[in-house]
């Protein structure tokens, strides 16, 4: 995934509800390499009511308060463990500025292949090639196989949502291209 991501209401809801995140070494008890997790709205042990009613929520205020959403990935970069790396903090910090005082929203976007949402092409102080997932890979056919898989857990996760959310939402989902 790339490092930063802007996302619609309805794309927002659907990685909402999917609680994307990694299990990671040093972090959790156990695991000696990220690991991939899904948890819905982020905390789904402590939500009491279904996930699609904080999703739904969520999707309200977002239309209500013309809300500018970003999906921010602190994670691995560049290849599977052994090759990759974290993401820097140094582009983090960058990206989020950029976010918050509003010229990220203001950038030339992409679409991304495979999760459908816009990804800026630069942003001042941070290397572009992270901007773009595929091309921090040595090995692009092995980034493709492993994006798929990440598609297909995502497809795989929100099967037990399919039935509580709108039309608008289930197209916001990722798709192999």
């Amino acid at each position: 995934m790339p490092p930063i991501a802007r996302l619609s209401a309805s794309q927002t809801m659907y990685h909402f509800l999917s609680g994307y995140t990694a299990k990671v070494a040093g972090t959790e008890k156990g695991v000696d390499e990220p690991e991939a997790t899904f948890s819905a709205c982020f905390g789904a042990p402590f939500m009491p009511r279904h996930p699609s009613e904080y999703g739904n929520l969520l999707k309200e205020l977002i239309h209500k308060y013309k809300v500018n959403c970003w999906l921010v990935n602190t994670g691995w970069s560049g290849g599977p463990v052994g090759e990759g790396n974290r993401m820097p903090i140094k582009d983090t910090r960058a990206l989020l500025t950029a976010a918050l005082n509003g010229t990220l929203g203001e950038a030339e976007m992409r679409i991304d292949n495979f999760f459908g949402f816009e990804v800026p092409l630069s942003v001042k102080n941070v290397n572009e090639n992270i901007l773009v997932p595929r091309n921090t890979w040595n090995n692009k056919e092995r980034y493709d196989l492993q994006a798929k898989k990440l598609v297909e857990m995502f497809s795989e996760n929100f099967a037990i949502y399919e039935a509580h959310v709108d039309s608008d939402v289930l197209d916001a989902a990722p798709k192999i291209s």
